[in-house]
């Protein structure tokens, strides 16, 4: 059974479809911890399922690394097979990734490596792209520079929002986050593959 620690920073609602898939008995990974920056809204879920949190608020540390060393303790206490982030949004410092890589892993709301960063959907609608999408990726030192581990396109239609075009990405990256957990799980998906220690 592959156990997962999830971070998040908001409402959760990519933790919310991990949590639910995890539910099913058939499922080969449990949650065993959700961890974020900060208080965040997505905690509710965690609570509604059982499962323990975390905070290690940003704003308490002196520098990112102090944090990251922080953030990096409190995860090693649960022993995760896997690190989710699922909407953390901060920079990881280079020693908790280095700690963790390959068996972290994100999404992100573009067809990468088009559209990296914050900014994925808005900067997609700016460029007048007709097609964006939606990918996971194994975390490295760079920002959505990582290896890619599923992605599919998603249409932007006339008309769209930055919140329409987004709300139509989420589906598809929590169906393919999803996916790529259980690939992971099953031996389908060797992470070892993109080990660079």
């Amino acid at each position: 059974m592959l156990t997962l620690a999830v971070l998040i920073s908001g409402t959760g609602s990519n933790l919310r479809a991990l949590l639910e898939a995890a539910s099913d008995p058939d499922f080969p990974a449990r949650i065993v911890v959700v961890g974020a920056d900060r208080q965040a809204d997505g905690f509710a879920h965690a609570e509604a399922f059982g499962i323990p949190t975390i905070m290690v608020p940003y704003s308490e540390f002196a520098s990112r690394e102090e944090w990251g060393a922080e953030l990096h303790a409190q995860l090693t206490v649960w022993r995760p097979d896997l690190v989710v982030l699922s909407g953390l949004m901060r920079l990881l410092p280079a020693a908790f990734v280095d700690a963790w890589a390959p068996r972290l892993i994100n999404t992100h709301p573009a067809y990468l490596p088009e559209f990296p960063g914050a900014h994925g959907v808005r900067d997609a609608l700016a460029a007048g792209a007709t097609q964006t999408g939606a990918s996971v990726i194994v975390v490295d030192g760079g920002v959505d520079t990582g290896p890619i581990l599923a992605q599919e396109r998603v249409d932007v239609l006339p008309g769209d929002t930055e919140h329409t075009l987004h709300e139509r990405i989420k589906p598809v990256e929590r169906r393919l986050l999803i996916d790529v957990v259980r690939r992971i799980a099953t031996g389908d998906l060797d992470l070892s593959v993109y080990d660079t220690h």
